[in-house]
Protein backbone atom coordinates (compact mmCIF):
# COMPACT_ATOMS: atom_id res chain seq x y z
CA UNK A 1 0.00 0.00 0.00
CA UNK A 2 1.07 3.58 -0.62
CA UNK A 3 1.11 5.78 2.50
CA UNK A 4 1.34 9.58 2.37
CA UNK A 5 3.44 10.74 5.34
CA UNK A 6 3.33 14.32 6.62
CA UNK A 7 6.68 15.82 7.65
CA UNK A 8 7.47 18.76 9.90
CA UNK A 9 10.36 20.98 11.00
CA UNK A 10 13.79 19.40 10.43
CA UNK A 11 12.34 16.32 8.72
CA UNK A 12 10.48 18.52 6.23
CA UNK A 13 13.59 20.57 5.58
CA UNK A 14 15.75 17.50 4.93
CA UNK A 15 13.17 15.95 2.61
CA UNK A 16 12.52 19.24 0.81
CA UNK A 17 8.76 18.58 0.89
CA UNK A 18 5.90 18.51 3.45
CA UNK A 19 4.79 15.03 2.34
CA UNK A 20 6.45 11.82 1.18
CA UNK A 21 4.72 8.80 -0.36
CA UNK A 22 6.09 5.55 1.07
CA UNK A 23 5.33 2.06 -0.27
CA UNK A 24 4.63 -0.37 2.60
CA UNK A 25 3.37 -3.95 2.79
CA UNK A 26 -0.21 -4.60 3.84
CA UNK A 27 -0.67 -4.59 7.64
CA UNK A 28 2.55 -2.62 8.05
CA UNK A 29 3.41 -1.10 11.43
CA UNK A 30 5.00 2.16 12.49
CA UNK A 31 8.27 0.24 12.89
CA UNK A 32 8.02 -0.86 9.25
CA UNK A 33 7.49 2.76 8.18
CA UNK A 34 10.52 4.01 10.10
CA UNK A 35 12.64 1.20 8.69
CA UNK A 36 11.49 1.98 5.14
CA UNK A 37 12.44 5.62 5.64
CA UNK A 38 15.74 4.68 7.31
CA UNK A 39 14.87 6.61 10.46
CA UNK A 40 16.01 5.59 13.92
CA UNK A 41 13.60 5.39 16.88
CA UNK A 42 15.23 8.41 18.55
CA UNK A 43 14.87 10.66 15.51
CA UNK A 44 11.09 11.06 15.57
CA UNK A 45 7.76 9.78 16.82
CA UNK A 46 4.95 8.71 14.52
CA UNK A 47 1.40 9.98 14.80
CA UNK A 48 -1.43 7.93 13.29
CA UNK A 49 -4.78 9.68 12.95
CA UNK A 50 -3.48 12.51 15.19
CA UNK A 51 -2.51 10.24 18.10
CA UNK A 52 1.06 9.39 19.05
CA UNK A 53 1.70 5.78 18.06
CA UNK A 54 4.16 3.15 19.24
CA UNK A 55 6.28 1.01 16.89
CA UNK A 56 3.77 -1.86 16.96
CA UNK A 57 0.82 0.30 15.81
CA UNK A 58 -0.68 -0.90 12.52
CA UNK A 59 -1.10 1.49 9.60
CA UNK A 60 -4.21 1.00 7.51
CA UNK A 61 -5.00 2.41 4.05
CA UNK A 62 -6.37 5.94 4.42
CA UNK A 63 -4.80 6.60 7.83
CA UNK A 64 -3.38 10.06 8.41
CA UNK A 65 0.29 9.47 9.19
CA UNK A 66 2.83 12.05 10.33
CA UNK A 67 6.37 11.98 11.67
CA UNK A 68 6.98 14.27 14.63
CA UNK A 69 10.59 15.24 15.38
CA UNK A 70 11.59 16.42 18.87
CA UNK A 71 9.32 19.30 19.86
CA UNK A 72 10.64 22.69 21.12
CA UNK A 73 9.05 22.71 24.13
CA UNK A 74 -14.71 24.67 24.98
CA UNK A 75 -16.70 22.34 26.90
CA UNK A 76 -16.38 21.89 30.63
CA UNK A 77 -13.26 23.43 32.19
CA UNK A 78 -11.49 23.77 28.82
CA UNK A 79 -12.67 27.18 27.66
CA UNK A 80 -10.34 27.92 24.74
CA UNK A 81 -7.72 26.01 22.76
CA UNK A 82 -6.19 27.44 19.60
CA UNK A 83 -3.07 27.31 17.44
CA UNK A 84 -3.06 30.39 15.24
CA UNK A 85 -0.98 32.80 13.18
CA UNK A 86 -2.89 35.72 14.73
CA UNK A 87 -1.51 37.75 17.66
CA UNK A 88 -2.56 36.37 21.05
CA UNK A 89 -4.95 38.33 23.27
CA UNK A 90 -4.08 38.05 26.97
CA UNK A 91 -7.22 39.85 28.12
CA UNK A 92 -9.47 37.54 26.10
CA UNK A 93 -7.94 34.40 27.63
CA UNK A 94 -8.17 35.89 31.12
CA UNK A 95 -11.86 36.60 30.54
CA UNK A 96 -12.43 33.11 29.15
CA UNK A 97 -11.42 31.37 32.40
CA UNK A 98 -13.20 33.64 34.88
CA UNK A 99 -15.69 31.68 36.94
CA UNK A 100 -17.89 32.50 39.92
CA UNK A 101 -16.24 29.60 41.82
CA UNK A 102 -12.74 30.93 41.23
CA UNK A 103 -10.81 32.98 43.77
CA UNK A 104 -7.65 33.07 41.65
CA UNK A 105 -6.77 33.51 37.98
CA UNK A 106 -3.20 32.83 36.84
CA UNK A 107 -1.86 33.85 33.42
CA UNK A 108 1.40 32.66 31.89
CA UNK A 109 2.88 34.34 28.81
CA UNK A 110 5.84 32.84 26.97
CA UNK A 111 7.46 35.70 25.04
CA UNK A 112 10.27 36.01 22.50
CA UNK A 113 13.53 37.07 24.17
CA UNK A 114 17.16 37.71 23.18
CA UNK A 115 16.59 37.36 19.41
CA UNK A 116 14.82 39.53 16.85
CA UNK A 117 12.06 37.00 16.29
CA UNK A 118 11.00 33.39 16.55
CA UNK A 119 9.42 31.38 13.75
CA UNK A 120 6.99 28.67 14.83
CA UNK A 121 5.80 25.68 12.82
CA UNK A 122 3.09 23.30 14.03
CA UNK A 123 1.17 20.19 13.08
CA UNK A 124 -1.88 22.33 13.79
CA UNK A 125 -4.66 19.73 13.83
CA UNK A 126 -2.77 17.42 16.18
CA UNK A 127 -1.38 20.27 18.28
CA UNK A 128 -4.88 21.54 19.05
CA UNK A 129 -6.00 18.03 19.99
CA UNK A 130 -3.03 17.64 22.33
CA UNK A 131 -3.55 21.08 23.90
CA UNK A 132 -7.20 20.23 24.61
CA UNK A 133 -6.25 16.89 26.17
CA UNK A 134 -3.52 18.44 28.32
CA UNK A 135 -5.85 21.21 29.50
CA UNK A 136 -8.61 18.75 30.43
CA UNK A 137 -6.27 16.37 32.25
CA UNK A 138 -4.56 19.09 34.29
CA UNK A 139 -7.87 20.78 35.09
CA UNK A 140 -9.06 17.53 36.66
CA UNK A 141 -5.72 16.84 38.38
CA UNK A 142 -5.47 20.28 40.00
CA UNK A 143 -9.15 21.05 40.55
CA UNK A 144 -9.19 23.99 38.15
CA UNK A 145 -12.43 25.82 37.43
CA UNK A 146 -11.32 26.61 33.88
CA UNK A 147 -8.25 26.58 31.65
CA UNK A 148 -7.39 28.05 28.24
CA UNK A 149 -4.32 27.65 26.01
CA UNK A 150 -3.30 29.41 22.82
CA UNK A 151 -0.09 29.11 20.80
CA UNK A 152 1.23 31.16 17.91
CA UNK A 153 2.59 29.91 14.61
CA UNK A 154 4.53 31.92 12.06
CA UNK A 155 6.70 34.86 13.06
CA UNK A 156 6.62 36.20 16.63
CA UNK A 157 8.63 39.38 17.19
CA UNK A 158 10.79 40.24 20.19
CA UNK A 159 8.67 40.81 23.31
CA UNK A 160 5.46 39.37 21.82
CA UNK A 161 3.75 36.31 23.38
CA UNK A 162 4.06 33.01 21.55
CA UNK A 163 2.02 31.00 24.06
CA UNK A 164 -0.50 31.88 26.76
CA UNK A 165 -1.94 29.63 29.47
CA UNK A 166 -4.79 30.90 31.65
CA UNK A 167 -6.06 28.94 34.64
CA UNK A 168 -8.63 29.68 37.34
CA UNK A 169 -9.21 27.81 40.61
CA UNK A 170 -10.84 28.36 43.99
CA UNK A 171 -7.40 29.10 45.52
CA UNK A 172 -4.10 30.47 44.23
CA UNK A 173 -2.10 27.30 44.97
CA UNK A 174 -4.17 25.19 42.59
CA UNK A 175 -4.21 27.94 39.95
CA UNK A 176 -0.41 28.35 39.98
CA UNK A 177 0.24 24.60 40.00
CA UNK A 178 -2.28 23.91 37.24
CA UNK A 179 -0.95 26.64 34.95
CA UNK A 180 2.63 25.42 35.50
CA UNK A 181 1.66 21.83 34.72
CA UNK A 182 -0.13 22.84 31.52
CA UNK A 183 2.75 24.89 30.09
CA UNK A 184 5.34 22.26 31.02
CA UNK A 185 3.36 19.59 29.15
CA UNK A 186 2.68 21.86 26.18
CA UNK A 187 6.44 22.39 25.79
CA UNK A 188 7.09 18.63 26.04
CA UNK A 189 4.18 17.13 24.08
CA UNK A 190 2.69 19.50 21.52
CA UNK A 191 4.05 19.05 17.96
CA UNK A 192 5.31 22.62 17.67
CA UNK A 193 8.82 23.67 16.60
CA UNK A 194 10.70 26.95 16.59
CA UNK A 195 13.58 28.65 14.83
CA UNK A 196 15.46 31.60 16.34
CA UNK A 197 16.05 34.39 13.84
CA UNK A 198 18.43 37.25 14.55
CA UNK A 199 19.23 39.25 11.45
CA UNK A 200 20.71 36.83 8.92
CA UNK A 201 21.29 34.12 11.55
CA UNK A 202 18.82 31.23 11.86
CA UNK A 203 19.02 28.45 14.43
CA UNK A 204 16.53 25.63 14.91
CA UNK A 205 15.91 25.10 18.62
CA UNK A 206 16.63 21.53 19.67
CA UNK A 207 13.94 19.69 21.60
CA UNK A 208 12.97 16.29 22.96
CA UNK A 209 10.80 13.51 21.57
CA UNK A 210 7.26 13.59 22.99
CA UNK A 211 6.13 10.62 25.09
CA UNK A 212 4.34 7.77 23.32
Amino acid sequence: MLVSVRLFAGLRERAGAPHLDVELPDEATVADLLAAMELGPRSCVAAVNREYAGPETRIAPGDEVALVPPVSGGAGPVRAVRVTEEPLDVAALSAAVRDRRAGAVVLFEGVTRDVGQLEYEAYVEMAETRLAAIAAEEAERHGLCAVAVEHRTGTVALGEPSVIVAASAPHRGEAFAGARAVIDRVKAEAPIWKVEVDGADRRRVEGTLPPV
